[in-house]
């Protein structure tokens, strides 16, 4: 049996959300029956995030497991002669068996786009929230950096299902390019819904109705009832996840440098 790690790309728009729901159309559903299509085998789909609905990716990773010939350097190809039109796989790569796409990962690294002019976007109108008004960069940035650290975000998220809300967010800054303006969030782990409230959040304070340092008080309060609204799902997008070295079995990837020539972390964009 062997293991593989594959990047994908998908459009979130027509799915449910990356996790299996009865009824609905979801990415690890399309992936796992591309995945049975080329191997003739029923197989599992572990994802490195489940993003929600409507969210996008360009770094996903999943990892699987099956007994086939297929050459490590066709695999890619493989899959997306299975796959959908809006789910892509980038690269694969044949690891240890102790890989894990969703345990073994060290951080996710999420960008939200945001669409800053008067009038909305033909060609962006499924990736970026279109806001025709100005906002503060300055105060959002400010806002931003308050967020960095090993911090309880109980209230920049939903519900938890996990033991701890405790998180550490590693990056959080912004980018504006013309009238784009990108919210970037790295984090060793995410909170449901957690990225998206804090980008509600920031552009609240751009509009000039929270103060910067009210970051700090929302985040001491573990109560989601005192963040913004969750910025729409459509402007979201994994982008990258990050691993410790990894075992290559295979030792070649479909497109890219092999992961030995990356150094101590292998990056997926």
């Amino acid at each position: 049996m062997r293991c593989f790690k594959v990047t994908v790309e998908f459009d979130g728009t027509e799915f449910c959300g990356f996790q299996l729901q009865a009824g609905q159309r979801s990415v690890q559903g399309e992936i796992e029956r591309a995945v049975q299509q080329i191997t003739g085998q029923p197989v599992r789909v572990v994802g490195a995030g489940r993003t929600d609905a409507g969210v996008h990716a360009m770094g996903q990773v999943v990892g699987f497991r099956a007994d086939t010939r297929i050459p490590i350097e066709r695999m890619a190809a493989a899959l997306n002669s299975a796959l959908p039109r809006d789910v892509a796989a980038v690269r694969a790569v044949e690891v240890d068996p102790g890989f894990h796409a969703r345990f073994s990962a060290v951080s996710r690294a999420y960008a939200y786009l945001i669409l800053l002019r008067d009038s909305p976007s033909a060609l962006f109108r499924r990736y970026a929230w279109h806001l025709p008004v100005p906002l503060d960069v300055g105060a959002m940035q400010e806002a931003a950096r308050r967020l960095e650290g090993t911090r309880d975000f109980a209230a920049w998220a939903g519900a938890s299902e996990t033991v701890t809300t405790v998180r550490t967010v590693t990056r959080c800054r912004l980018r504006q390019h013309g009238p784009f303006l990108m919210v970037h969030v790295e984090a060793n782990a995410f909170l449901k819904g957690m990225v998206r409230t804090i980008v509600g959040t920031l552009v609240q304070v751009g509009l000039g109705r929270r103060a910067p340092e009210e970051v700090d008080r929302i985040t001491g309060s573990r109560d989601r009832s005192q963040a913004g609204p969750s910025a729409p799902a459509h402007g979201l997008c994994l982008v990258r996840v990050r691993y410790p070295r990894i075992g290559i079995q295979g030792g070649a990837r479909s497109a890219g440098r092999s992961s030995q020539d990356r150094g101590a972390t292998d990056e997926d964009l």
